[in-house]
C-alpha cells in the first residue's frame, strides 16, 4: 500500500498471552490553520470637554446651599437664612425657589470671594430646622455679581445666554424627564398642600421688629421690674405684660434699630440674678 495515499492501514499485533488483536491506525489529513480574525482597533477615547466659561474652577462670590428642610415654607426659609448670614453682608436677599426641582436649595451672593469663603466655613453644617446645611461654591455666577462686575449690558447678555441654554436643555433635563414620566403614569411624589406640615421659624431667627418678645421671666416679675432693665437703652416706648401668663412680656421700642441693640444686650440677662430671660424679636 502506498504510504503517500491517505487510506487507513491495519496491523496485526501478537499479544503475550497468545491472543491477537487488530488495532486500526488511521492517518487523517492535517487541517490547514485558520487565521485568527483581525481585531478592530478600539475607538479613541473622546477628548474631555472643556468646562463652560461660567463654571468657576474654585471659590466664587456665590454660595449654593442644599439639604434644607423642604417642609419649611420658602418665605420662612428665606427670612431665616437672611438672619443667619446677616453678619457677612450679602449683596442681595437669599434666593430660594418654591418649585419642586429646587426645593431644599438656596443661593446667596457676597461682595467678594473672601467673604463667601468665611461665611461657608462658619455656617456649613449648621443645624437648621433639624437638618445640617450643606454649602458649596455655586457653579454659576449670580445676576447681582455679573451686574456688579460687567454692568447692565453684560448682565443683559448673560441673562439672554442663560435663557437660550435653558431652552436648549429643557428636553434633556433628567429631572424634567423623570417628572414627566411620573405624571404620564398618573403618579407624583408631591404630597397635597393640605398634607404638608408647616414649621415655624425659630424665635432666634425671626426678622427684625420694633417689638421684643421676652420669655422665661421669673415668678413675680412686674412691668416696673422690666422697665428698670430696658430703660437703659434708647427708644423704649412701652412694656406690656400678659396677665394670664406671667413669665412673658412684650417690650416696644421706637424702631427696629433700637430694639435690636436692647435684644442683643439683654438676651440671657439674669433679671433676678439666677434666671436667664430669653429676648427675641416678636413675630409680625
Amino acid at each position: 500500500m502506498d504510504a503517500g495515499s491517505r487510506q487507513a492501514t491495519v496491523t496485526d499485533v501478537d499479544e503475550a498471552d497468545g491472543m491477537s488483536a487488530s488495532v486500526a491506525s488511521v492517518s487523517a489529513p492535517i487541517p490547514e490553520p485558520v487565521p485568527a480574525p483581525a481585531l478592530a482597533s478600539p475607538p479613541a477615547p473622546p477628548a474631555p470637554a472643556s468646562p463652560p466659561a461660567d463654571l468657576p474652577n474654585g471659590p466664587s462670590e456665590t454660595l449654593y446651599l442644599h439639604n434644607l428642610n423642604e417642609k419649611v415654607q420658602a418665605d420662612v426659609m428665606k427670612a431665616t437664612l437672611t438672619s443667619l448670614f446677616k453678619p457677612y453682608h450679602p449683596l442681595q436677599p437669599v434666593i430660594a425657589h418654591r418649585n419642586a426641582r429646587m426645593k431644599g436649595q438656596a443661593f446667596i451672593s457676597f461682595r467678594d470671594v473672601e467673604t463667601a469663603s468665611r461665611a461657608m466655613e462658619d455656617v456649613a453644617q449648621f443645624p437648621l430646622y433639624g437638618k445640617p446645611i450643606i454649602i458649596h461654591f455655586a457653579k454659576t455666577r449670580s445676576d447681582v455679581v455679573v451686574g456688579r462686575e460687567e454692568g447692565q449690558a453684560g448682565l443683559e447678555k448673560w441673562q439672554a445666554e442663560r435663557k437660550e441654554h435653558k431652552k436648549a436643555t429643557r428636553n434633556t433635563n433628567v429631572w424634567r424627564l423623570k417628572q414627566r414620566a411620573k405624571h404620564q403614569a398618573g403618579a407624583t411624589d408631591e404630597p397635597s398642600a393640605a398634607k404638608k406640615p408647616r414649621l415655624q421659624m425659630p424665635d432666634e431667627y425671626l426678622p427684625p421688629n420694633s417689638v421684643l418678645f421676652v420669655q422665661n421671666l421669673p415668678e413675680g416679675t412686674t412691668a416696673e421690674d422690666l422697665r428698670e432693665v430696658f430703660e437703659q437703652y434708647a427708644g423704649l416706648q412701652e412694656i406690656r405684660t400678659v396677665p394670664a401668663k406671667r413669665d412673658i412680656a412684650f417690650v416696644e421700642f421706637a424702631d427696629e434699630a433700637t430694639s435690636a441693640v436692647a435684644k442683643d444686650a439683654l438676651h440671657n440677662f439674669k433679671i433676678d440674678g439666677e434666671t436667664k430671660m430669653k429676648v427675641t424679636f416678636a413675630r409680625k
